[in-house]
């Protein structure tokens, strides 16, 4: 027991000492229990009031537990690619319903440079890891009253936690860890998709190469795999054949390998969309259908996405706010949910569903004017969407329109490729407003620190697969006087159509090249889009890096260079106007 209790006292978890059950009920048969202290805010000049606690094992407590009811909200801990600050917004907003309507607010979360830890934000704060024991140890100090715990807010980490806390007892607010888990397992989610009659594209599971690879040949390369239950799409790719697939499978077993691969067919060439609703069992509430300004095979959290969608027919919005409801009831969804669709052909396809919050619940939030995590913090204690909202489809009533934008952190990771893909790469999101989409788009650039120029010179080099595309985006750049640089294949494909470029060497064929214009300021704009596959060609590879490093603006999507072109078609003859985000919804 001596023993036990030392290492307790240095630190060390349940789970590092032996079987996590087995020495948690070890522990409590001999009252070694964590005991909280409140951290000195004030440096001892004077009492300090900020309920600010941490564990350790020592024979003092100082924590006061009130008879008031309460709520213990998990964080979403350190901010990593996949899991940042969205979530923490989400925390706040949900301890501010919860103030609103007199419970107490207890958040668990380990993360000082965040909000959620701000002394004035909850009644409690218990600076403590996102695991299950940590957890479990603050819930038993806070059980008295306790209403349940809320997990929705901090994203993957605390979602993970859902099940094993119903395990041991603890009360889930809002969607239930069953319901969360089958739509976190393809083949239940998969099921559920069928039953609704909803469209999801061919896909499958496996565990070794060889299943892996008999999946991909019945459904045809290529085809986007990734790793289950990971953050922010990490180890996703699209692969183009089995060699590539072979070489993927054995990264993907390093990031998870007590889970299967996932594999679907890559759906090229659709819109994705992102929709954000809360749903209390008997309604639920759309805030926004998010149209994704890159084509399908970005991560969510790399695209660019708008508000509402501009390039869908009012048939297709009505079917997706259908699927959506459906999917939530069918998920017994108590809260929030986040589901991606792609549309091909006319058809709507159903990727995923995350009964919880999403990295887009911000953004969407002050898109609409509608804060969803207070709605559905309240609906997690009991509340119904009927008493709490008179507008069930704020999207509908919008005069402007709302960009959110992505901030990579490239410029600080030296030799990273800043091309997007299927893994998230993005570290942050601005959001850009206005009556129409253009100006938006273009104070979004602004934003994200990638401002479009309104004239001067821009490089092009592009795909073979791009070319036909890049026809009508460089005769609007030259219509508006940009001078068009490009290298030898995209700028005898330009000349052939009729379109003046200057045409300059590869980077590979000597000098001088692109890379020494950009180290003159001689390059304005960049449009370069990769080759496909899992080794991008060098000159390219060199081309973003270098932007990046030299502050060029760049583009390295074609749904983008799309967007670009005519936000700068559309602003070069008008003044950005400023207004607060009051006067939008004429508050």
């Amino acid at each position: 027991m001596k023993d036990i209790k030392e290492k307790k006292q240095k630190g060390f978890l349940d789970k590092q000492l032996g079987d996590e059950e087995k020495i948690r009920a070890f522990r409590e048969r001999n009252k070694i229990k964590p005991t909280y202290k409140m951290v000195d805010t004030c440096a001892a000049e004077f009492d300090a009031k900020t309920p600010y606690y941490y564990s350790t094992y020592e024979d003092e407590d100082e924590v006061d537990v009130s008879d008031r009811k309460k709520v213990v909200i998990l964080g979403s801990g350190p901010i990593r690619i996949g899991q940042g600050i969205e979530f923490d917004c989400c925390t706040v907003q949900a301890v501010f319903a919860l103030k609103e309507i007199g419970v107490e607010t207890i958040i668990i979360n380990n993360n000082p440079e965040t909000v959620s830890t701000d002394f004035d934000i909850s009644d409690k704060l218990y600076f403590e890891p996102i695991t299950l024991e940590d957890v479990l140890n603050v819930i038993e100090k806070e059980s008295n009253n306790l209403l349940g715990v809320m997990v929705q807010f901090g994203g993957q980490t605390a979602i993970n936690l859902s099940l094993p806390l119903k395990e041991q007892g603890v009360r889930i607010l809002g969607t239930q860890p069953e319901d969360i888990d089958i739509a976190e397992n393809r083949n239940h989610f998969g099921k559920i998709i069928d039953r609704l009659g909803m469209h999801s594209a061919e896909w499958g599971t496996g565990y070794s190469f060889k299943e892996v690879k008999d999946i991909a040949d019945r459904i045809g390369y290529p085809v986007l795999v990734r790793p289950s239950y990971v953050l922010g799409g990490r180890a996703m790719e699209i692969v183009q054949d089995a060699a590539e697939l072979e070489e993927y499978m054995e990264e993907a077993a390093k990031v998870s390998p007590k889970h299967p691969i996932l594999i679907d067919k890559f759906l090229q060439d659709a819109i994705e969309l992102d929709v954000d609703a809360v749903c209390d069992g008997e309604t639920v509430l759309v805030g926004a259908i998010m149209e994704h300004i890159e084509e399908a095979g970005v991560h969510s959290g790399d695209s660019a996405c708008v508000v509402p969608p501009q390039t869908l027919s009012e048939e297709i919005l009505g079917k997706v706010v259908n699927y959506t409801k459906k999917l939530a009831f069918a998920l017994n969804t108590k809260g929030l949910i986040n589901i991606q669709y792609a549309i091909k052909d006319g058809v709507i396809y159903t990727l995923e569903a995350n009964p919880r919050a999403s990295r887009t619940v911000p953004f969407v939030s002050k898109a609409v004017g509608v804060s969803l995590a207070k709605i559905a913090a309240k609906i997690m204690v009991g509340m119904k969407i009927k008493d709490m909202v008179d507008d069930f489809d704020p999207m509908k009533k919008l005069n402007h329109v709302a960009v959110k934008e992505v901030v990579f952190p490239f410029i600080k990771l030296p030799g990273v490729d800043p091309v997007l893909s299927p893994e998230m790469k993005s570290t942050g999101e601005v959001m850009g407003i206005d009556h129409d989409f253009a100006m938006a788009y273009y104070k979004a650039q602004i934003a994200a620190g990638n401002e479009l120029p309104l004239g001067g010179t821009i490089f092009l080099s592009v795909r073979r697969s791009d070319k036909p595309q890049i026809l009508d985006i460089a005769k609007k750049f030259f219509e508006m006087d940009f001078e068009i640089i490009s290298t030898s294949g995209t700028s005898d494909y330009l000349t052939d159509n009729g379109i003046k470029n200057r045409k300059i060497l590869k980077i590979s064929d000597g000098r001088p090249n692109v890379l020494d214009l950009m180290r003159k300021n001689q390059i304005d704009l960049i449009l370069n889009t990769p080759t496909i596959g899992r080794n991008p060609k060098k000159d390219g590879y060199m081309i973003r890096c270098s932007a990046v490093e030299l502050n060029v603006p760049y583009i390295t999507t074609m749904a983008s260079a799309y967007a670009a072109v005519n936000a700068i078609q559309h602003v070069r003859d008008r003044e950005i106007e400023v207004k607060s985000w009051n006067e939008y919804f004429n508050r």
